[in-house]
This record gives C-alpha cells, structure tokens and sequence, in this order.
C-alpha cells in the first residue's frame, strides 16, 4: 500500500529529527532477516541506548541532503536500515554480536561523530571498550597516585611507633643481660 504525501512528508520530519541529527549512525542492509530477527535487534539496540529503524530510501536521500550523513548516499540502495544513539561503542558492540547470529546481516557503512566510517570500521569499533569501562580507568589512573601517596605517608609514623618499639626491645634485653 502506497504511502500518502502526508505520511512521507511526516517520515521525512522524523528522519531529520531522529537519524540526520544523531552524530552516530550505522547503516545496515536489511536484506535476509526475519521479522523475529529484526523485532530481537530493535530490542538489543534500544537496551544499548540506540535505535533501529529500516528506512524508505527515497525519503531518507531527501532528509540526509546537506548533512553529513550526505556523504553516504551511494548506500542507500535496496533494502536499508538504521542503528543510531549517543553511544557508537556500545550500538556496535550489539550489532556485531547480531551480525554473527545472523549470517546474511552485514554492515553497509556509518558515521561516527560525523566522519563516515567503513563496514569494516564498525567491528573495530566493537572492539573498543565501553564508555564505562574507560571511564573506570581513569578513575584508577587518576586515584593511584594519590592512594600511593597516602599510603607513602601512613608508614611514616608506623615505622616510626616499629623503630621506638625495636628500642624498647633493645633496651629490655640490655637490661635482662645486666642482671643476669
């Protein structure tokens, strides 16, 4: 059933808002998979903070003129489909773990932080660690050298109440050996 001209122009609208002006997009060919397949992957997407949406052609060309998305227009061809959100490393990790469930998924390109990216790009993407895990670094790198210091200046007075014990120590068997 043909879409109205109220309908494409409401689908231009949402692909401005939604997919143009995401800074992270992975274009997929959505060629192969089952409705069960795609209805699985929308839900893994969406609990990785994105969103997956399978796109008319003709409208996404329209709404992607101008912007950076632009410069990957030679891929929307036949069947496509778009994974967008705020965190690339994690949309890509999901859909990289799909695209092994799934033979016939495959990656068409992308755009990260609006440079355009290759198919192959988006595994080596997947390969990175998570924001949280970064950040989890940092904070260790950062409270290391201070948790060092700390400790640097808690053994100070330990070692010095273990030399005043080693005198009092000294200064018993000293005693013990006079009197005996």
């Amino acid at each position: 059933m043909p879409l109205t001209r109220e309908e494409k122009e409401s689908l231009l609208e949402s692909y401005r808002e939604s997919v143009v002006a995401s800074p992270h997009v992975f274009l997929i060919k959505a060629q192969g998979i089952t409705v069960p397949q795609i209805t699985d992957l929308r839900d893994k997407v969406r609990d990785s903070g994105g969103q997956y949406v399978v796109v008319k052609n003709r409208i996404a060309l329209r709404a992607i003129e101008g912007a950076a998305l632009g410069g990957l227009k030679e891929h929307f061809v036949g069947p496509t489909a778009i994974a967008y959100g705020d965190d690339p490393v994690s949309i890509a990790k999901t859909l990289t773990e799909f695209s092994k469930q799934v033979p016939t998924f495959e990656f068409k390109g992308g755009l990260v932080d609006g440079q355009p990216i290759t198919a192959q790009q988006v595994s080596e993407i997947a390969d990175l660690p998570s924001r949280e895990q970064l950040l989890a670094k940092l904070l260790y790198l950062m409270q290391s050298p201070v948790s060092g210091f700390v400790r640097a200046l808690a053994a100070i007075p330990r070692d010095f109440v273990l030399v005043l014990d080693q005198i009092r120590q000294s200064k018993e068997q000293s005693k013990e050996n006079a009197s005996a």
